[in-house]
C-alpha cells in the first residue's frame, strides 16, 4: 500500500526495543519537525486555500502526537534530550534540485513530506508487531494508522496541484532514490535511521 521499494530490516525493530528512551526522543523531535513543515507550507503557500485548511488540522494532529510522544518518555522516567541530526530526511531533500516555479516546489515538498510518512508508517507497523512493551505497541499501532492518512493526503494534494502523469513519475523516482538511502539506514537507534 505505502509503494516503499525497500522496506526496513526487521532486525530495526531489536536496535529500537533496545534504544526504546532514544527511539521515544527521536520520534517526539520527528512529530515536532511534522507540525513545522505543515506550518511552513501554510507560510509558503497560503494561496492554496483547500491545502492552508489541511495544514491547520495537520499541524495541531502532529503537536498531539509530539504531546503524546512527550508523556511515553515522562511515564518510562526519560526527558525529551536535544535534537538531532535527521540523515534521512537530510539525504531526500537532495533528490530535487532548487528552484522551479512555485508550482513544481510546491509538488517537490509535498512529495517528500508523503515519502517521509509512508517509511515512519511502515516503522510504526513495525513497532506495534515487535515490541514487547505491549502499551508501547499500541501506541504505535494508533500512531500507524494515522501516518498513512498523511501520506495519502500529501500525495492528493501533489496530484491535484501537480501533473498527474509528471507527479507520478517523480514519485516512482523519489521512492527509487529513498530505497537507496534506506540500503546503507536500519542500523540506527532513530524512527529513519
Amino acid at each position: 500500500m505505502l509503494g516503499l521499494k525497500l522496506p526496513t530490516d526487521p532486525r530495526w525493530a531489536n536496535i529500537a526495543e533496545k534504544n526504546i528512551e532514544e527511539i521515544l526522543i527521536d520520534h517526539a523531535y520527528c512529530e515536532q519537525k511534522a507540525a513545522s513543515t505543515a506550518i511552513s507550507l501554510i507560510v509558503s503557500f497560503p494561496e492554496y486555500s483547500e491545502l492552508v485548511d489541511e495544514m491547520i488540522a495537520l499541524s495541531r494532529e502532529e503537536m498531539g502526537h509530539f504531546k503524546m510522544v512527550h508523556e511515553q518518555l515522562l511515564k518510562r522516567g526519560y526527558v525529551l534530550g536535544r535534537d538531532r541530526k535527521d540523515e534521512y530526511v537530510i539525504q531526500l531533500l537532495s533528490f530535487f534540485p532548487k528552484g522551479g516555479s512555485r508550482t513544481t516546489q510546491l509538488v517537490h515538498r509535498l512529495l517528500i513530506a508523503g515519502l517521509i510518512e509512508a517509511r515512519s508508517c511502515e516503522r510504526f507497523r513495525l513497532l506495534s508487531e515487535e515490541l514487547k512493551d505491549k502499551e508501547l505497541a499500541e501506541f504505535y499501532h494508533k500512531l500507524m494508522v494515522s501516518e498513512a492518512n498523511h501520506y495519502t493526503m500529501f500525495l492528493k494534494f501533489a496530484r491535484k496541484y501537480g501533473e498527474r502523469e509528471e507527479v507520478d513519475k517523480k514519485w516512482q523516482e523519489l521512492l527509487d532514490f529513498e530505497a537507496e538511502i534506506m540500503k546503507d539506514l536500519s542500523k540506527d537507534k532513530t524512527i529513519h535511521g
